[in-house]
């Protein structure tokens, strides 16, 4: 029972951040499933992108519905990344569990400071070059792949200062993104058994599900700076307790 609630109130969470931020859901996942519900960083990791695939897919419906995702662009940034994803996957699970710990707590930290200081969205819509769109769009699959992150905190602002997409479309267009590279990650990870806990992990997701819906409904009554700075503010605090948990 008690692994039932913590699952839940934990996929809550993570469904409301994907739904309504289109990012930040994921970095979540994974220490709600070391700290709360015991998984190793591995198992975490590989857990996290099935629970961000299919919890992403369920925004992505929501916010196609609305007209809100740029179907060529999201696509395109996503096929770049696709390779770095599935190679860093596979390399992931070769890394000891004490320096993956560490750097996803880095990552964690640099994400929370990003939601905490939310950038304005450009008044230039220029082209951007496709060669700086792909090595974004590679850079952020190999984060995926190798932290199982769905890497939405770096694709909304990459998909607004980098190709130009509106900050209206930017959340729905990266739940594109997140979806396509987590499933690329997460396919080289199930090459590798691995112990999953389907008991925690089957409420966590379909709680994160449900949360993704009313997050992405929370996104049109609420104000998004104010959504990432609460967001921002928990994720700086996870950072810090797994920094020193990997440290010391």
């Amino acid at each position: 029972m008690t692994t039932l609630i913590l699952a839940s109130a934990a996929g809550a969470v993570v469904g409301l951040a994907l739904g309504g931020l289109g990012g930040g859901g994921s970095v979540l996942a994974v220490p709600a499933l070391i700290y709360l519900l015991g998984f190793t960083p591995a198992a975490a990791t590989t857990a996290g992108l099935l629970i961000v695939v299919i919890t992403s897919l369920t925004g992505l419906v929501a916010h196609a519905r609305e007209g809100k995702v740029r179907w060529r662009t999201g696509g395109l940034f996503a096929a770049a990344g696709i390779v770095p994803a599935a190679v860093a996957g596979a390399l992931s699970v070769r890394i000891p569990s004490g320096v993956l710990t560490a750097a996803f707590a880095g990552l964690a930290a640099f994400a929370a400071v990003r939601m905490l200081r939310p950038r304005s969205e450009p008044a230039s819509q220029d082209p951007v070059p496709a060669g700086r769109a792909a090595r974004t769009g590679a850079g952020l699959g190999a984060v995926t792949g190798f932290l199982g992150v769905g890497g939405g905190f770096l694709a909304v602002p990459a998909l607004v200062t980098v190709l130009a997409v509106p900050m209206t479309a930017a959340v729905g267009t990266s739940l594109l993104v997140i979806t396509v590279n987590s499933t690329a990650a997460l396919a080289t990870r199930l090459a590798t058994p691995t112990a999953l806990d389907w008991a925690a992990i089957a409420p966590f997701t379909a709680a994160a599900v449900l949360g993704a819906w009313d997050g992405q409904r929370l996104a049109a009554r609420a104000s998004t700076a104010a959504l990432q700075r609460i967001f921002g503010a928990v994720l700086l605090a996870v950072a810090v307790f797994m920094l020193v948990d990997a440290v010391v």
